[in-house]
């Protein structure tokens, strides 16, 4: 469940503010949105959302680890965006030139980054329209390619830049296109779907 945090004493957290803050409470997923509201996840969910979570992970990691073309992130990594949010996927990769460009410090901390490519996992307490407008925001920020896991649909929102999303079953093939390339998979193999 997500929920917003008010702060009756300040307007908003500077990135420096929120760094710290996250970085005080490692229990707690948090990301800002536009407009400075922050919102907490309490990043405790139940066997199925986090066996869930670990094999798309780990299918995206088995790639990467064969192809050595980047780097994959989980749900621990935020990125500063333009819009001047702070969001953290599911699932994040970056190209392995863009890895190399962020100094320790950054790579430390939250970079002022957009991933290229992001996977958000519909969970229990989520709602799908407004996972759709996060991947919006995903992809109007810099994202090259975005997918949106539904499980209560069985099926992947596909986002890419200029386009409007594709709808693929659990029983297609998804593949990473120019992005993740030589990437595919078909998630009814690999999720378990209640």
């Amino acid at each position: 469940m997500v929920i917003p945090l008010n702060l009756p004493a300040r307007d908003r957290f500077t990135d420096n503010e929120l760094v710290a803050f996250c970085l005080s409470n490692p229990d707690l997923q948090v990301e800002r949105d536009e407009n400075g509201q922050i919102f907490i996840n309490r990043f405790f969910s139940n066997l199925l959302s986090g066996s869930n979570r670990s094999e798309l992970n780990g299918e995206i990691g088995i790639w990467n680890r064969r192809t050595k073309a980047g780097k994959v992130i989980d749900s621990n990594g935020g990125f500063f965006l333009p819009d001047k949010s702070m969001r953290a996927p599911d699932v994040a990769w970056i190209r392995k030139e863009r890895w190399e460009q962020l100094s320790t410090a950054e790579k430390k901390s939250f970079p002022y980054l957009a991933p290229d490519f992001v996977l958000e996992l519909e969970s229990d307490t989520d709602n799908v329209e407004d996972l759709k407008q996060k991947m919006e925001k995903w992809l109007a920020n810099g994202v090259r390619l975005g997918w949106l896991v539904s499980m209560s649909q069985q099926q992947t929102y596909i986002y890419r830049p200029n386009q409007s999303p594709e709808a693929k079953a659990f029983s297609e093939p998804l593949d990473g296109g120019d992005v993740l390339i030589d990437f595919e998979v078909v998630l009814m193999n690999i999720l378990e779907i209640e």
